[in-house]
């Protein structure tokens, strides 16, 4: 039978209930004939109070020799709910067996809570999964060139299960989680969404990084770039209902020529309350100065996201960019600090009251006044757009935070998203 990759969400194993249910789905695949090899999250809001505790005994730092220490403490989670699993799994009679990201080892960079995989070496999972056990590794986690335990940043375990099943050639990275699939957007927002039956990589992986909490968008990148079929689905359902049906549920993630022909335009709405925005204005309008603004925010390790240059007026310029609402202090700190002497000015302006809301669709590669379509329906709401920014497959805008559900109730309904696919 096939080698086959389950990942579990820290809502799914957020009791010791939660955990023999998961293993007892586990087994019912490792009993009909699977290989199984399992990676957990840390037990739900396990990982915000590790980190809870290291603020009380020390102030918010960037040091590299407090972040590694962060990543030693935050790694104790997913380390604490494998063991777990795998004494739930003994206890149903299924040989198996828990490893540490560095005990595989799956190596990484050094970039300390925002680790990036480097290489897995297969030949322990292997050799285990030959004899007959299940084998159980940590999500989130890895071990650079020196032997430090890091991290992959915040969901981090979907891309450690994704990349172990491409690394092991998996035949299917089945996903659980506490949703039951991908929907149009998210049904506490709209009630009306849709589970989506199946959708492109390229669309979730706009999708995730346009604020999705379906998947973690590194997760979406290796499936994508190694072709690992990904499904997402609830492990609330019965876990003894029959494999057949359960390999059939959720929403399948795959190749674009493999989703559905008759599928709708735009196929979901994704928003992201965690953005922010700042505004260097007065700058000179010559060459280098957006490299001067964003090298050294790059150099920081802080993510841009959407940017705009307004027109030249007198040799000067406006220069506007967002972050994640987490990195807002810190960047405007840096500008202050670094930056905005060199370039002669002094006025910043800041918002961290402000959203993002995106279309996303395979098909408006083919499709004409989309944008327009988006422009108008926030328009008739009296949603004024902030910042724009598209792709072939997405347009995305910045507007108040406040009329962020307004938006997508509006935009959901606009691209008729409520209604059955054809």
């Amino acid at each position: 039978m096939a080698l086959i990759v389950h990942k579990y969400g820290g809502t799914s194993m957020g009791s010791t209930e939660r955990i023999r249910n998961v293993a007892k789905r586990v087994a019912k695949w490792h009993r009909a004939g699977h290989q199984m090899v399992v990676v957990p999250s840390a037990m739900s809001g396990e990982t915000n109070r590790l980190l809870a505790l290291a603020k009380e005994v020390s102030p918010p730092k960037t040091t590299d020799a407090l972040q590694r220490e962060l990543d030693m403490l935050a790694a104790t989670g997913e380390q604490a709910s494998s063991a777990l699993l795998a004494i739930a799994l003994q206890a149903e009679g299924i040989e198996a067996i828990s490893y540490a990201g560095w005990q595989v080892p799956i190596r990484t960079n050094s970039a300390y809570t925002k680790a990036r995989i480097e290489s897995i070496d297969d030949v322990k999972v292997r050799s285990d999964l030959a004899a007959g056990r299940v084998v159980i590794i940590t999500g989130f986690q890895g071990v650079d060139e020196q032997g430090h335990i890091t991290t992959l940043g915040r969901g981090g375990s979907d891309t450690s299960a994704v990349a172990v099943a491409a690394a092991m050639k998996a035949a299917e990275c089945l996903i659980y989680t506490d949703v039951d699939g991908v929907y149009t957007t998210d049904p506490r927002v709209v009630p009306e969404a849709r589970r989506l039956q199946t959708v492109s990589f390229e669309e979730m992986l706009e999708m995730a990084s346009l604020g999705s909490k379906v998947l973690q968008i590194r997760s979406v990148e290796f499936a994508g770039k190694y072709r690992v079929p990904l499904r997402v689905l609830s492990s609330f359902t019965p876990w003894d209902i029959p494999i057949a049906q359960e390999a059939k549920s959720g929403t399948l993630i795959t190749y674009e020529e493999d989703v559905q022909m008759e599928q709708a335009v735009v196929s979901g709405i994704a928003f992201n309350r965690d953005e922010a925005k700042i505004s260097i204005l007065s700058v000179p309008d010559k060459p280098g100065i957006a490299y001067n603004i964003l090298g050294a925010v790059a150099d920081a390790n802080i993510e841009v996201d959407m940017i705009i240059q307004n027109i030249s007026k007198d040799g000067k310029t406006d220069f506007s960019f967002t972050v994640h609402r987490n990195d807002y202090t810190r960047t405007v700190d840096l500008l202050k600090s670094k930056v905005m002497a060199a370039l002669g000015t002094d006025h910043l302006e800041g918002d961290t009251k402000i959203c993002k809301v995106s279309i996303v669709g395979i098909g408006m590669r083919s499709h004409v006044g989309i944008a327009s379509k988006m422009f108008r329906a926030l328009s008739e709401e009296g949603i004024n757009i902030q910042m724009i920014s598209t792709s072939e497959i997405k347009t995305s805008v910045v507007i108040d935070e406040k009329y962020m559900e307004l938006a997508v109730r509006a935009l959901h309904r606009a691209f008729d998203l409520d209604q059955p696919s054809a």
